[in-house]
């Protein structure tokens, strides 16, 4: 038991995510470019996904007809919300398609959901501050908070696996998105503190929408609903609502012994700039992306093997451990949920068409015979060297090969991959793709006049920083 003392102290990791919200100053130039890219990045995700029906029918107030007086806007559409709603609708928009940032760790997730939040905050209180005559908050200070929310939900998921107690990552979304929108919104060290003691006590969706037998849409949303519950708990703090000075640590009830096995949460880095500086963008393919190095290879290999299709035998895959335990699936795969998260579904898709879109994973293109007949003959094996650089920190690959063997003993060459496009490692390769990723996104919701307005400033620096969240979210209006 916690003596006396003890439990009038407040959790560290509380105090060291306030700490580092408040006055940690982010000089890395590298940080704030890749925030740039990753801004653009997460915004034309967003868009791409209104093309979707089943994404945009969770879009909207939560009572139809329903305006707020300078509410947040939602990029692509007319929609004007009190900032919880248009967190969980930008959330909901930027992560419907898997085809935003990714960061692979212990835990993995993906921290430009955190955007749902900080950007439906940021265009609350900047009109709020230009309704009262005061200067409304940047472009530059959403790219501070990105990368200050980058780092708590990446650094966190270094050390600390939600997987393995069943837990899912969104976790550390509405951890990170907490944090750093009560800043936003005026919050001071206490106020961050008690919010983000309510956000851990809050508990976590478990991880059962994005696992067979029961992989679902919800994986869709989940990130939108955990960014829209952290402003929720931020807008609550800054009124003053309590906080709980032990709500990681209390024996029996905190969240270390009921929900981490009774494990404490390790942090074993200063918050800085780290996770930005070194986050995966999905450049190439809207697939999970222990998966993305696997459709490079087969992508590579669709030209030897598209005539042949007839005369595989087998095909072998080497990945790493994650891989296997997250996305190795056997099967009758239900819906597209199921299928971006399937090793064997994405490598068939690459051999047999040269590319992977989002269409991919409908079900008139999952009904092609020779996609499941391509999955029977896939072998999945663990290759221990890849999953040791997996987990290196000065190299995080996440490594594939793919093979292909037929039936007459002949066999393509083994194509390796061990970073994908996006990886640090090939930044200034990915760079020109992630505009041009952007730009088509982009170009399927707006009209050229528009698009043109739009990206004369997103792809100018000094330009878009400097511009007011105001103006630019008047920019994506629709």
């Amino acid at each position: 038991m916690l003596k006396v003392d003890e439990q009038k102290k407040t959790d560290a990791l509380l105090e060291e995510i306030a700490e580092y919200v408040l006055n940690k100053e982010i000089t890395s130039e590298e940080a704030y470019s890749t925030a740039h890219y990753v801004f653009i990045d997460t915004i034309g995700c967003g868009i791409l996904a209104l093309n979707y029906p089943e994404c945009t029918k969770h879009l909207g107030p939560i009572v139809p007809g329903t305006v707020v007086p300078n509410g947040t806007r939602v990029p692509g559409t007319s929609h004007v919300l009190d900032p919880v709603q248009g967190a969980f609708n930008i959330g909901t928009i930027i992560r419907w398609l898997d085809y935003n940032d990714t960061w692979l760790a212990a835990e993995w997730g993906h921290p430009s959901d955190n955007l749902g939040g900080i950007l439906a905050v940021a265009d609350f209180v900047s009109q709020e501050r230009l309704a009262k005559g005061q200067e409304p908050l940047n472009v530059h200070d959403v790219l501070e908070a990105m990368i200050k929310a980058h780092e708590i939900q990446g650094v966190l998921a270094l050390e600390n696996s939600l997987n393995r107690v069943g837990l899912d990552h969104v976790m550390f979304v509405k951890i990170a998105t907490t944090a750093v929108v009560t800043k936003m919104l005026g919050g001071n060290r206490e106020e961050i503190i008690n919010a983000l003691s309510n956000a851990w006590i809050d508990n976590s969706s478990l991880r059962t929408y994005r696992h067979a037998p029961n992989t679902g849409s919800r994986k869709s949303w989940a990130a939108g609903d955990a960014t829209s519950r952290a402003v929720r708990l931020a807008m609550m703090a800054v009124k003053g609502e309590m906080g709980y000075k032990t709500a990681l640590s209390a024996p029996g009830w905190g969240f270390q012994d009921v929900l981490f096995n009774k494990q404490e949460l390790t942090v074993k880095q200063p918050f800085d700039s780290y996770v930005m500086e070194n986050v995966l963008f999905k450049v190439s393919y809207p697939a999970e992306f222990h998966a993305q190095t696997a459709a490079e290879a087969a992508v590579k290999l669709h030209p030897e093997v598209k005539g042949r299709i007839d005369e595989i035998d087998h095909i072998t895959i080497t990945t790493h451990e994650s891989a296997i335990r997250i996305i190795d699936k056997k099967g009758p795969l239900n819906n597209p949920a199921d299928r971006d998260h399937c090793l064997q579904y994405i490598t068939a898709i690459g051999l047999l068409k040269g590319n992977i879109v989002a269409e991919d994973y409908e079900d008139d293109v999952a009904a092609d015979p020779r996609v499941d007949m391509l999955r029977e003959k896939m072998v999945v094996s663990e290759n221990e060297n890849y999953t040791k650089d997996y987990l290196d920190p000065n190299k995080r690959s996440i490594a594939n090969a793919v093979q292909v063997h037929f039936k007459d003993g002949t066999s393509t060459e083994q194509v390796d991959c061990e970073y994908p496009l996006g990886h640090r490692f090939r930044r200034e390769e990915a760079v020109p793709k992630i505009l041009e990723k952007y730009a088509q996104n982009m170009a399927t919701q707006y009209a050229s006049k528009q698009l043109k307005q739009i990206e004369a400033v997103s792809y100018d620096y000094k330009k878009l920083t400097a511009m007011n969240v105001n103006e630019f979210m008047e920019l994506l209006v629709k």
